[in-house]
């Protein structure tokens, strides 16, 4: 085999750049700019999928004003305060959300009022039985013309809540008279809009239970706010994004749709033959580096 002519390192040494130079625009044309990923599939131990995202540009624009992860932690947000996100059901499309200062039967105390935005996609489902408890005997809750309180199964709610030590809290004895006590009937099927407010209706506390298993002991009831989430913004758009392994988002001014890549990309459309791996490899790096070693294969066979 005759020795390789200088010529031919020369040669080589001038493709080189152009090479990189032919790869980077191959590149660029099949994806747009890396940026900084910041969507993740859950929040805590809770799963987040479309339309709930996890940071700025993760799922859809009109759930990100109201559901956010705060260091871990699934928060709601209403005109009335931030919420923890207990649960999301999205077979259902419902989440359960959970007021800081809501009684229950273990621990009951002084209330804030509680609000949905009328522009909201959320509304409240028919599970939640609301409670109004420590309500003064004068309250338009009690007023006989109104009916506001269901008198009959909702009584036997009352006489369960005020069975717990924790009706200590808002200053009164346990297993004390329900006449202070409210199911508050008017919530049912009322969508959002909505607002509780307590100091208007005279009452310290209230809770909202949205299962009760086991119907004789308070203390197994499920306490917290059901609420069902519009779920008509899934598209086909997003569906072939999450196909793909990505996570529908959006981005720019007008908040258009964009499909985030697990190595944080995002496109217009999926993350289909974008070369990522669930491992993160970057399969075009791996194309380019071989297609290179072909080439140099082929000069030496002609100079040879």
């Amino acid at each position: 085999m005759s020795p390789l002519p200088a010529a031919f390192f020369i040669s080589i040494l001038f493709l080189l750049p152009q090479l990189h130079k032919v790869c980077a625009v191959s590149n660029a044309a099949g994806r747009t700019i890396p940026t900084r990923g910041t969507c993740n599939n859950t929040c805590g131990t809770i799963p987040v999928m479309f339309p709930f995202g996890t940071g700025f540009g993760c799922g859809h624009p009109y759930f990100a004003r109201y559901v956010k992860c705060n260091a871990g932690t699934l928060q709601f947000s209403t005109g009335t305060g931030i919420y923890t996100v207990s649960s999301i059901d999205y077979p259902t499309s419902t989440i359960v959300v959970a007021d800081p200062f809501m009684s229950t039967c273990s621990l009951m105390q002084n209330s804030g009022s509680f609000s949905l935005d009328r522009t909201s996609p959320f509304t409240l489902t028919g599970s939640n039985i609301f409670v109004l408890l420590g309500c003064s005997t004068t309250s338009p809750v009690f007023d006989p013309s109104e009916d506001l309180c269901d008198t009959g199964s909702g009584s036997r709610v009352c006489s369960g809540l005020y069975s717990c030590k924790g009706v200590t809290g808002i200053g009164l004895p346990q297993n004390a008279p329900t006449s202070t006590c409210c199911v508050y009937d008017s919530l049912m099927g009322i969508g959002s809009g909505y607002s509780l407010d307590l100091p208007k209706l005279q009452c310290s506390s209230y809770t909202s239970i949205y299962e009760f298993g086991d119907e004789g002991d308070p203390m197994k009831w499920k306490f917290g706010i059901s609420l069902q989430y519009n779920d008509s913004y899934y598209t086909p758009a997003c569906k072939d994004c999450e196909t793909s392994g990505g996570l529908c988002g959006f981005s720019g001014l007008d908040e258009s749709f964009s499909c985030i890549c697990r190595d944080g990309v995002n496109t217009t459309t999926n993350c289909f033959g974008h070369g990522f791996t669930w491992s993160g490899a970057w399969k075009p790096k791996i194309q380019t580096k071989t297609s290179i070693g072909v080439f140099l294969l082929w000069w030496i066979y002609l100079l040879v």
